[in-house]
């Protein structure tokens, strides 16, 4: 464990020089002795958590990889904790989905046993014709995007209440604003309405969307206006990165 931890400390000291340190300088700052840290450093350079040049230490590809998936993790800790927050203040499941490399794909859901989310019946990204979240993705595409879609993913009736062909869809696609939140009422899953708000994360297509039960459909608008509005006051949240 002692030699764990004193490597660690290396490490960390490492980390702090972001134009390298030598072997002296090194031992010096972390208090140990200079052969205790020759031998440390000679390891971690060995299993690639270093890399020397010309002297200095420098962190290594494994110390690299250890560092994207930390902030990879704190990221989605982001996600989750807003998410939760939503769900719990107004009182609906809340969704953060995506569309990456021509695939919708949902990467958090936060609901609760009072407010479940709904039920994946069918696979999400083969339906985003008949979904909220689908629809409001699709619509920050641009047409050649969405076409390209529809070839691989064509419109099927999934409810009596899905759109009914290309055509229809891509003209209600069209007439979203970018504003306004996407609605689809027992389009998807019969029983359940749910709203889509569109999220700009640079060039990628994103957003949170809730649901609700169809006998709770009255409550929709509101619902999503008022996650609309709760977005707007916490921009740092949605700063996530695609790769969670």
């Amino acid at each position: 464990m002692g030699s764990v931890q004193r490597a660690l400390r290396l490490l960390e000291c490492v980390a702090e020089h972001e134009h390298g340190a030598p072997a002296k300088q090194l031992a010096r700052e972390t208090g140990l002795a200079l052969p205790t840290a020759y031998h440390l450093l000679r390891t971690l350079v060995h299993e690639g958590y270093l890399r020397r040049d010309k002297g200095l230490f420098f962190l290594g590809e494994a110390a690299e990889r250890l560092s994207d998936t930390a902030a990879k993790q704190k990221r989605r800790s982001t996600v989750v904790e807003a998410l939760a927050h939503w769900r719990d203040l107004i009182g609906v499941p809340v969704y953060y989905a995506v569309y990456r490399d021509g695939e919708i794909e949902v990467l958090c859901v936060s609901d609760s046993p009072g407010s479940p989310a709904v039920e994946e019946w069918a696979d999400f990204r083969e339906t985003g014709h008949a979904h909220a979240i689908g629809q409001c993705l699709l619509s920050q595409l641009d047409e050649g995007a969405r076409r390209d879609h529809l070839d691989r993913y064509p419109v099927e009736t999934i409810t009596p209440y899905t759109v009914r062909d290309d055509g229809a869809l891509l003209r209600r696609l069209e007439r979203a604003d970018g504003r306004t939140p996407v609605v689809e009422r027992q389009e998807y899953a019969l029983g359940a309405v749910c709203a889509a708000i569109p999220v700009t994360l640079g060039a990628t297509a994103a957003t949170i969307a809730i649901s609700l039960p169809a006998q709770q459909g009255d409550r929709l608008l509101a619902a999503a206006r008022e996650l609309q509005a709760e977005i707007g006051r916490m921009p740092g949240s949605l700063a996530i990165s695609i790769s969670i």
